[in-house]
């Protein structure tokens, strides 16, 4: 009787144990789709307005921490994903999550840890730099952030308290990069961050954007029409054509065809799209 006992006993644990890695099993197959190391995700993702169709089952992946750009011509659908991305506007199909939460459904959660730039920066031009660093902060329901340090960064630490009435578009420019980064967020999703800046503008900036990824572990998505600043900075690249995501690579993989540059690369597929 007690050996009876003692081979159920057996019997039961290994019972259990397989239960439990069944169940493991089960959590990982079954759980978030989307990497622990991934900031952004999508997966057939598609945008209709009306009977247009902007984007294309669009399926894009952005490591954290790392320098993304996203390439493409005028039109091409670039500006639609990254609102999207940022929650201002619904996609009509296929899957987003950003820093591992998906935007349609945990949006208010998810914009906390965002910094974006998207079209034309608007603000409010009879206010200084700095108030309008203020009431983006109030918006975001920071209390306390450094706005002096920010502006320094972007280097408007000496005409933080102008008004943006007086600004250049290359200082409204760099006010909207702030305003994108001072509330230190986890991501930064950038729509032609270095348009209208002069060449040392868009050094300083280059700079700025690799020490925010290499000091503060900051993912960067962004676009530019400028390749090679693009082939500078950037870990990976991918181009959108006709609102499909026609590539993905990194800068390396680019690089190991020694024929191609950026330029020429992102020209000829753009080409072999259009036919």
């Amino acid at each position: 009787m007690k050996e009876e006992h003692l081979l159920l006993l057996s019997d039961l644990k290994k019972l259990i144990k397989q239960v439990v890695l069944i169940d493991y099993t089960i959590i990982i197959l079954g759980g978030n789709l989307m990497s622990t190391e991934q900031a952004i995700h999508t997966k057939g993702l598609c945008k209709s307005f009306g009977k247009n169709e902007v984007l294309r089952k669009c399926s894009l992946t952005v490591e954290k921490g790392t320098i993304y750009g996203f390439l493409g011509i005028n039109g091409a659908g670039k500006t639609t994903m990254f609102k999207i991305l940022t929650g201002l506007l619904t996609p009509t199909l296929g899957e987003v999550q950003v820093l591992g939460k998906d935007v349609t459904v945990q949006k208010a959660d998810i914009l906390r840890h965002i910094g974006s730039m998207i079209d034309v920066p608007v603000f409010y031009e009879h206010l200084s730099a700095k108030e309008n660093l203020n009431i983006h902060l109030a918006y975001m329901g920071v209390k306390k952030a450094d706005t002096e340090t920010t502006l320094s960064k972007v280097g408007l630490q000496s005409v933080g308290n102008q008004p943006v009435s007086e600004f250049s578009l290359g200082m409204r420019q760099r006010l909207a990069i702030a305003r994108a980064m001072v509330h230190q967020p986890k991501l930064l999703i950038l729509d032609e961050p270095v348009n209208g800046l002069d060449p040392v503008g868009i050094h300083e900036m280059r700079d700025l954007f690799k020490s925010l990824v290499e000091k503060d572990g900051i993912t960067i998505l962004f676009s530019s029409h400028i390749l090679s600043e693009v082939e500078h900075i950037a870990d990976k690249i991918g181009i959108i054509s006709n609102g499909a995501i026609v590539r993905e690579m990194t800068l390396q993989e680019l690089k190991k065809d020694n024929s191609f540059n950026l330029e020429e690369y992102f020209i000829s597929i753009v080409k072999e799209g259009e036919r």
